[in-house]
């Protein structure tokens, strides 16, 4: 069932009126994340996350977003920045990101009916830095 508002986080201020479609940054190469698009998810914790860690100062990141409490894992990095930018969005224009239930895509400019100017440090518990044993699975995984 589609929910009535999704939720689209940023480590930038929105500079017009609109967010933009563009191609989702994906160390996978997964084949539905290059679709250009306006990406959200239904989950709003997962919005902020994805913010956090596509923040000013962290270099590599991931986003495990299989349970309802998504979690950020930065492998590289830690954020340098003191604000993200989460915008809440009519889920008139979006169809269901064949990735997983909780994401969304639109291939429309998208204005959004609300954006809140929030603290990292108020959502840090949303993401944690990569233990050694992760840090050498995404190692092999994407450094060689």
């Amino acid at each position: 069932m589609k929910p009535k508002f999704l939720f689209h986080g940023s480590p930038h201020k929105l500079r017009g009126e609109k967010l933009i479609p563009k191609k989702a940054e994906d160390l996978e190469k997964n084949k539905h994340n290059l679709i250009f698009g306006v990406y959200a998810s239904s989950i709003k914790a997962s919005a902020i996350s994805m913010a956090i860690i596509s923040s000013k100062g962290v270099w590599y990141a991931g986003l495990k977003t299989q349970t309802k409490n998504p979690t950020g894992i930065i492998y590289q990095g830690w954020p340098k920045q003191k604000y993200i930018y989460l915008h809440t969005l009519q889920s008139k224009n979006f169809k269901n990101s064949p990735r997983g239930s909780s994401q969304w895509v639109s291939l429309k400019p998208i204005q959004p009916i609300k954006t809140e100017k929030l603290k990292i440090k108020d959502y840090i518990y949303l993401i944690k830095k990569a233990t050694k044993k992760q840090k050498e699975e995404w190692k092999n995984k994407f450094l060689k």
